[in-house]
């Protein structure tokens, strides 16, 4: 007994009394609470990352929700345009080769057209109308206002309607599926600024229009004195469709060939007395066959000192004849078209006496077409001041609507 009492005693010192061992649980406590002095320091910066976070989604949501607001504030706005502005265009690129009545050659790719429209109606008794044109080698190769206006009446109400602004006036039809202008638009089309007042009921439409052209008469001050009226009547029908319509121009010298004619190459903004102009029309469509028909001629002789022809005082005309077919190619519209275009005392403003076409477009894609188109032309005889040789030229053109 006395053995185990001592054995006892000796353990408990080993156990608890050592230094030891004091030593080390000294160190084990030191450690114990260091950690947990790094918990709270941990735990503390948690709370400081999780407010932090707080006061970030706060200002996030609040961004969030002044975002939602302005898109809100925004949106009657943007549902406005998209409801009563209506964007259109054309893009157009040419490949061309020809050969002129002097036996040269030429051939070029070019961005032939770029058209950009707006068409607005903000109400029901007013609307307006923007075309921006660029054509490369006209107007410096600037983007040009081709057409401004604004048009007040409403058709469902009352027939009568007025436009004023920079437009195309109704002078000329000049509906063609050829790629090159018709000899017709080359002698009449008139781009001005002018004032109109138009109808159009049960079939039947015109108008009558005044406009201060480029070319005055001798004498007489620069103010509106041109003037222009056309009526005409179109009929449509399952299948079928008619048109046909007479146009009259006081001053035929204010068209935009005629006019440019006399400004740039005569150098001159006054002749003598205005010479009228008469242009007719007519367009028959059957099935899948339309046939186009156009006259555009002076209903006088310019003075020789103007616009000569032959030694005597020209009287210019244009006339065209078309027939265009339209059918399915590898499942795509096409159309395929023949022309017949003469012109008579118009030599002295570059026209060719004579002009054969042949054309073919077919649409590719949506809004996407590929044309094609051969013409030969025949210059006046010489003893009329022409060459008497032909030319030609071919062309290829894609083009983009919208």
């Amino acid at each position: 007994m006395g053995k185990k009492m001592a054995g006892m005693g000796i353990l408990s010192m080993l156990l608890w009394g050592s230094p030891a061992l004091g030593a080390d649980n000294a160190a084990l406590e030191q450690q114990v609470q260091e950690l947990f002095r790094q918990n709270q320091q941990m735990a503390e910066r948690i709370r400081q990352l999780e407010a932090v976070l707080a006061k970030q989604t706060e200002e996030d949501k609040a961004t969030e929700e002044k975002t939602a607001e302005k898109a809100e504030e925004q949106q009657p706005l943007l549902h406005v345009i998209n409801e009563h502005v209506a964007l259109s265009g054309r893009v157009e690129v040419e490949a061309t080769s020809s050969k002129d009545f002097d036996g040269i050659e030429n051939s070029d790719v070019t961005l032939a057209t770029v058209e950009i429209g707006l068409q607005t109606a903000l109400s029901d008794w007013s609307s307006a109308r923007l075309l921006l044109l660029y054509e490369e080698g006209e107007e410096d190769n600037h983007l040009i206002v081709d057409e401004g206006v604004i048009t007040l009446g409403n058709m469902e109400k009352v027939p009568v309607y007025l436009v004023a602004g920079k437009m195309y006036l109704p002078f000329g039809f000049y509906e063609s599926s050829m790629i090159s202008d018709p000899l017709t638009l080359e002698l009449g089309e008139t781009n001005d600024s002018a004032a109109q007042v138009a109808f159009n009921a049960a079939g039947f439409y015109g108008s009558v229009y005044g406009f201060n052209g480029d070319i005055n008469e001798t004498g007489e001050d620069d103010k509106i004195d041109s003037w222009g009226a056309d009526i005409g009547y179109g009929y449509e029908a399952e299948g079928f469709c008619l048109e046909a319509g007479i146009d009259w121009i006081n001053n035929i010298g204010d068209t935009d060939p005629v006019g440019d004619y006399l400004l740039d190459d005569v150098s001159i903004d006054a002749i003598d007395d205005y010479v009228d102009g008469l242009a007719a029309h007519a367009a028959f469509s059957l099935g899948p066959f339309r046939l186009i028909g156009e006259y555009v001629t002076a209903l006088d002789e310019f003075d020789v000192a103007e616009i000569d022809f032959d030694g005597q005082g020209a009287e210019p005309e244009a006339m065209i004849f078309e027939v265009n077919y339209t059918t399915q190619l590898f499942n795509r519209e096409t159309v395929f078209a023949l022309g017949y275009q003469t012109t008579d005392e118009a030599l002295a403003l570059g026209l060719p006496e004579k002009r054969y076409l042949g054309a073919g477009h077919i649409c590719l894609f949506d809004h996407t077409l590929l044309a094609f188109e051969y013409l030969h032309d025949e210059d006046y005889d010489e003893n009329k001041g022409g060459t008497g040789k032909d030319g030609h030229a071919a062309t290829v053109q894609l083009a983009v609507e919208y």
